[in-house]
Order: C-alpha cells, then structure tokens, then sequence
C-alpha cells in the first residue's frame, strides 16, 4: 500500500511533514471524506475485520466509511507513513447515564512528532466531536463554536465538549498506556457487532462532516446540521439508498 490512493480519497494535496498543520489538516480531511457508519452491522450483518488490508480495500478501495477501530485503525497508519509516532490508547465511552464503557470501547491515538515535546489527542472516528486534534494539555481549546478541555483524571484523562447551547458533556476517558492494535480491540470490535446492549447494534447510522456543520442518516431520520442550527427531516426506508449516495457518495 502507498498514500497516494489514501490522499486521493481524502481530497488531500498538501505535503506530509510531522508537524502541527499536517495532522491538523489530515484529520479535518479525514472526517469530511470518510463517514462515520455502521453500515456491515446493521443492516448488512457482515464481520469487520481490522487487519490493515481488509481497512484499506473498505476505506480506500470500496470507499466506505466504518466506526473508530476501521477508521482510526487506517489513520494511524497514514500518520506513521506521514513521519508521526502514534500509540493506539484505550478509550472508555461515557453512556447517557454517565456511567463508563468497557476497555477497548473506543479507540484513539496519541501522535507526536520525531524529537518535539508536543503531544496530541487525534480521533478521525468518534463521529461528531473535535475536527482538529487536541493539544494533551489542560485548558479550553475552542474550535468553531464549539470547544473542548482534557481534564485529569485518576490515571488519564476525561475529554470534554462544549456544546453548541454553551453545556459541557464528557465524550470519552483515556489513558496514555500504549496498546496493540488490532490485537486488544479485537474483543470489544466483535462486542460491539453482536451485542444488542451496543448502540451500533440497534439501528443504522452514518454522519460526515460538510462545510459548517454535519450531516447524518439515522434510521427514519436525516439530520443537517449548519452554524450550530439542526435540521431533521423524515426520511422512508426507500429513500436510504439515494440518500447514501447523494450525501455520503456511498452505494451498497
């Protein structure tokens, strides 16, 4: 495998260095070209695979999105091809009731530069959340009219974003731990694929980001949102594959 395919499919045409505007740059343009989906759980019943090839045929060569071990799993390796060094961390969902997902939940990475102290929080697959990667620093970190804040906690950390009505809501804790990818997320992969406790497993969900905002199909639902202003229109079980490829440029 060679970037240039993966560059293409992120419509990236800038230098790779392992710096700041690089990996700020990839990700934004990670999360506008490749959805966030889970499309092969539901509703294709159709087994993930991590493997980087199998990654690279569905991201790269069939143009599909996936959920954060697929996308996340493929950015790590266009980031170590860039010059980066990144670790694949353990990362714990927070659910609706604030309690903590299991191990493996979530999969992020922590990249820095060759010789540069700087080290950052980059996430291309947790859906709606930060287009540019988190400083690992204290402090509020806006990014349009949202911002975002890493919090210590007791052995990590817990990332925060603020909202677009101003309340702040905890996405995920991680800790810097290194782990094997995919070896230790093979678990929690296939749990999320056949537990009907994962949300993954019980509806049909695919969002992108777009100029100002986002767009996703959920269910019966397709959501716009624009400048912090949502949009939600009706949507049939017939219009599903028209809208697929109208917004998502996806045909299954």
């Amino acid at each position: 495998m060679n970037v240039e395919p993966y560059l293409a499919r992120l419509n990236y045409t800038a230098a790779l260095q392992p710096d700041h505007e690089t990996l700020r740059g990839l990700q934004a343009a990670h999360m506008r070209a490749v959805p966030f989906e889970n499309l092969d759980i539901v509703p294709l019943h159709r087994p993930i695979e991590l493997d980087e090839s199998a990654l690279w045929d569905k991201i790269v060569v069939r143009k599909r999105g996936g959920f954060c071990y697929e996308l996340n799993g493929l950015f790590a390796w266009l980031l170590k091809q860039a010059g980066f060094d990144v670790k694949y961390l353990n990362a714990r969902v927070f659910t609706g009731a604030g309690k903590l997902g299991m191990d493996f939940d979530h999969l992020a990475l922590l990249v820095s530069a060759p010789g540069k102290p700087t080290r950052w929080l980059a996430d291309a697959g947790f859906g709606d959340s930060y287009l540019e990667p988190l400083v690992l620093e204290e402090g509020e970190q806006p990014q349009g009219l949202r911002a975002y804040r890493l919090e210590p906690s007791a052995g990590g950390y817990i990332a925060w974003q603020r909202d677009y009505d101003g309340t702040w809501e905890r996405l995920y804790f991680f800790d810097l731990k290194p782990h094997d990818f995919p070896a230790e997320y093979e678990s929690a992969c296939l749990y999320h694929q056949k537990s009907p406790e994962s949300s993954f497993t019980r509806r049909a969900i695919i969002s992108r980001v777009i100029p100002d905002g986002r767009v996703s199909l959920e269910q019966d639902r397709l959501i716009i949102t624009k400048n912090g202003a949502r949009q939600e229109l009706q949507v049939n079980p017939e219009e599903w594959p028209g809208m697929l490829w109208e917004y998502f440029g996806i045909w299954l």
